[in-house]
């Protein structure tokens, strides 16, 4: 299974990625990964990505490094788990390209599909599972989160303003629409623990045996 984690700022998918991770383990051969940085490659092209100083990055420039972190990040790890049996939870993917760079950035949508194709060698998740919730709710927590870790140099994202983080939540929607048979939508609300179980609920579908435990 490959299994990916979308959705706005704050919504609480790395949190939810990890929980799921962890209660896998032991059941299935497991894989936690992200985007962007997954990969030694990854992580200098996420510094350059999320550092709040590159105000004056071009949006088409925004978008091949996301392309080239998820090329790196496909070649060298997530397709050669997948061929040696492990399941891949991945915090962001394709979607989230779709959702900020083409929807909240204004890239046009034929050449993300082409770049993300080219990427990934086409490789799509099994589950999409995306955890919506209001932006004014998300940016809140996202904002209490880079104080607490005084992560506010790699807030570029987080400091755009509100508009912005609507059109990415409604580019969401949009693609979970167009794609009903991957995407699970979860309201991203509710506390950590309820939801928490209803996305393993949501994943135990797809193990082996009696699965939910």
């Amino acid at each position: 299974m490959f299994i990916t984690f979308e959705g706005i700022e704050g919504c609480g998918k790395s949190t939810q990625a990890l929980m799921l991770y962890k209660r896998l383990q032991g059941k299935v051969g497991v894989l936690l990964t992200a985007e962007p940085g997954g990969t030694p490659i990854g992580k200098a092209i996420r510094d350059i990505l999320l550092n709040s100083q590159n105000r004056a990055m071009v949006p088409l420039a925004e978008l091949f490094l996301y392309e080239a972190d998820r090329a790196q990040h496909v070649s060298e790890l997530i397709r050669p788990a997948l061929e040696t049996g492990l399941w891949v939870l991945c915090d962001r993917y394709c979607d989230a390209t779709f959702a900020y760079q083409g929807y909240a950035r204004g890239q046009d949508l034929e050449l993300i599909t082409f770049l993300n194709h080219r990427a990934t060698g086409g490789l799509k998740p099994d589950l999409t599972i995306l955890l919506d919730c209001p932006v004014e709710v998300g940016l809140e927590r996202a904002h209490k989160r880079d104080k607490l870790e005084a992560m506010e140099r790699s807030a570029r994202f987080e400091n755009e303003p509100e508009m912005f983080h609507q059109a990415v939540r409604d580019g969401y929607l949009k693609l979970a629409k167009q794609e009903p048979e991957r995407f699970v939508v979860m309201d991203a609300a509710l506390d950590r623990d309820t939801l928490s179980e209803i996305i393993y609920r949501t994943v135990a579908k797809h193990l082996p045996g009696p699965g939910v435990a």
